[in-house]
């Protein structure tokens, strides 16, 4: 609406002339064009990192199975390093797709498991073990050989007993054929602190081992009845692949660990050298193929950054553990 000035000409009513409103509009445009420019320019960024991430994906895949298929005569190196875990690199999934792959190529004329491992699960070194005696089975003109470097304690040594032979360093640590589980008790703590533990279970031993709660002796045997029928497991496996090699000394199964001398002279082991020896020396091979599944770095960075935000949201847990070969 306009009024009527004093001397007849009209003027908008707000007091903003038009000039003004055009200016304001074009800004309002200017700003609608610039924002729209943005977001397809960040549109375009992440069309590109997503483009790049596939690339790389790509391209370890294909290095990947450029080494499993390599056509020139090779031995092949699985790595069983680290904690033998479902969650860690060393898993049975892992090394088993590797084993595979390496006994199924007809380059690979034998295969060296590279191991440099505490131990962990024996539900993943049980897994490895049985998949190693199977691929034996399957191809009986391939030799498996282990070399272990630092350490080849516990569920690592329950997976080198599958191998045909087993070679370490004099200094390598060798053996702890044990198992263990372990657990805290806060019992008295809470009590000095008035804390009441509260559980609700459905079953006379659900909360089994509960930490928070008095040792009940009836489960306390139990539970050792579990670890000693682990423990005869692994020593029969023990047995079973080093057969009449092994010696007699009476702490042999203790779950005391050696060096790789004194383990030559128990017979945990059959020679002293490295996994180049055993290529050079056993297999007359200097081709060597690495077919150890591994994450590429994406995927390690991702998992890196899982496990830091996990870590800090849950913190370690207080808990019974689950049984370890160790």
């Amino acid at each position: 609406m306009n009024m009527e000035s004093r001397d007849g000409t009209s003027e908008p009513r707000s007091g903003v002339s038009e000039k003004g409103a055009l200016d304001v509009l074009e800004n309002v445009v200017q700003n609608s064009l610039s924002e729209q420019r943005k977001a397809r320019r960040w549109g375009i960024f992440f069309k590109l990192l997503t483009f790049a991430y596939l690339a790389v994906l790509l391209g370890v895949f294909l290095y990947r199975g450029a080494g499993a298929d390599v056509a020139d005569s090779h031995i092949g190196v699985i790595e069983i390093k680290g904690v033998i875990a479902a969650e860690e690199m060393a898993n049975a999934n892992a090394v088993a797709g590797s084993l595979r792959r390496a006994f199924e190529n007809d380059a690979c004329e034998g295969v060296i498991l590279a191991i440099n491992s505490p131990g962990g699960s024996p539900v993943q070194s049980g897994q490895i073990y049985d998949e190693i005696k199977r691929l034996r089975a399957l191809h009986p003109e391939k030799k498996v050989y282990a070399a272990i470097a630092e350490l080849g304690a516990s569920g690592a040594y329950y997976i080198a007993a599958a191998a045909d032979e087993i070679y370490a360093d004099k200094a390598s640590l060798v053996g702890s054929i044990g198992v263990v589980g372990s657990g805290f008790g806060f019992v008295e703590t809470m009590e000095k602190l008035g804390v009441e533990r509260r559980q609700y279970t459905a079953g006379d031993h659900k909360g089994f081992l509960d930490p928070f709660l008095p040792e009940n002796e009836e489960e306390k045997e139990f539970w050792q009845s579990v670890l000693q029928v682990t423990h005869e497991q692994f020593v029969g496996v023990v047995k079973e692949g080093r057969g009449d090699r092994l010696g007699d000394h009476p702490d042999l199964f203790s779950g005391l660990i050696w060096s790789g001398e004194q383990a030559l002279e128990l017979g945990l082991i059959d020679g002293l050298g490295s996994a180049g020896y055993v290529a050079r020396e056993l297999f007359g091979q200097d081709n060597i193929v690495d077919y150890t599944m591994k994450l590429d770095p994406i995927e390690q960075a991702l998992s890196r950054l899982g496990v830091a935000i996990g870590e800090g949201i849950v913190g370690q847990r207080l808990e019974v553990s689950m049984p370890e070969l160790r």
